[in-house]
């Protein structure tokens, strides 16, 4: 593929108004969401949840890409269209998860590093007949007063780059997902000072390892105190350090940031990403990634039953719409309150 079509897949993906659904979750992923409405995770199942999501009416004005999941890129909707296909018809561009998760890094107690390196080539390959124009690698980092360590942070910067330069070889826009675990009672400083750390590694590596920037996205964590930090920081202070922190590391060649959830609520992933597009224009546009954020309402609306899966599409219609205003800073939480109808 061009470098050409690279830049513009990576420009569609966070084109204005709207954001990526990430629906990657791997099957144990999905079966402690299933858990929590009483449902069975079969394949089945996971095919008919994905399903609800993908064939939403309007899901289009507002959603630029979904993630998807080995299983879930090969799974049909219940009319026969195979599940790229589909979102493709509806403007949608299909991605595709391909690192094998974070395992515990070799003399380093208490890190991780992502694995999948090996064989990535043919699966890309594999994944673009497919129609996957997109990919998503993750890597995790836990925030301590030591953690992480150097290695850790250099480890997966250099994973995370290998993982970059195949997929442009393939023609597929990669999405760098370096999140920093906001887990702990860390400060709002000390996740700065991390972030901030493991964003240099990143763009140092991808730049040494001949990136084309403007055909990658960058997938990052919201600067946040620790989940379980006493005095927790504000919309407004999460913002700003936010912003402050990809001023310092993030190049402008980068087209897009599409911040992924975490274990935020629903309404303060939305909300931090609307103070944040309040405060711009910035060099890229900020866009959102979410899974659980996205979907979470839809889950339990649906809960499982056949004669709910229009009650689930509108929960999932309502937080994309949501997010959609978060991306022009003016998302207000009283449009909580409105009503939902697809």
């Amino acid at each position: 593929m061009a470098q050409h079509e690279l830049h513009e897949t990576a420009k569609a993906l966070v084109a204005a108004g709207k954001g990526i659904l990430a629906a990657d979750e791997s099957t144990g992923t999905i079966k402690k969401r299933f858990d929590s409405i009483g449902l069975e995770s079969t394949e089945e199942n996971r095919r008919a949840y994905r399903d609800l999501l993908f064939t939403t009416p309007g899901s289009e004005e507002y959603i630029s890409g979904v993630i998807l999941f080995d299983e879930t890129i090969r799974q049909r909707a219940l009319d026969g269209t195979p599940f790229p296909q589909l979102l493709a018809a509806k403007g949608i561009i299909p991605g595709i998860k391909v690192d094998a998760g974070a395992k515990p890094l070799a003399n380093a107690a208490g890190e991780t590093v992502t694995e999948g390196l090996d064989g990535l080539r043919a699966r890309l390959e594999e994944y673009r007949g497919l129609g996957a124009r997109f990919a998503k690698w993750r890597a995790t980092y836990s925030i301590t007063d030591d953690l992480p360590s150097d290695y850790c942070v250099w480890v997966n910067a250099h994973a995370l780059a290998r993982y970059a330069a195949l997929c442009q070889e393939a023609g597929i826009v990669p999405i760098v997902e370096p999140e920093v675990l906001m887990d702990g009672t860390h400060t709002l400083a000390r996740a700065f000072a991390v972030t901030g750390r493991v964003l240099q590694a990143l763009y140092t590596e991808l730049h040494d390892q001949r990136i084309d920037l403007r055909g990658t996205l960058l997938k990052p964590n919201m600067v946040l105190s620790g989940y379980e930090a006493a005095d927790r920081a504000g919309v407004d202070a999460v913002a700003d350090a936010t912003l402050e922190c990809f001023y310092r590391h993030v190049p402008a060649a980068v087209p897009g940031i599409v911040f992924l959830s975490g274990g935020q609520s629903d309404e303060d992933a939305t909300a931090h990403l609307n103070a944040m597009n309040a405060r711009g224009p910035h060099p890229w546009q900020l866009s959102f990634s979410y899974g659980r954020a996205l979907q979470a309402p839809a889950l339990k609306a649906w809960d499982g039953k056949p004669e709910q899966v229009e009650a689930g599409q509108r929960a999932y219609y309502h937080r994309a719409k949501m997010n959609s205003a978060a991306r022009t800073g003016l998302y207000a939480p009283d449009m909580e309150r409105e009503a939902i109808a697809v």
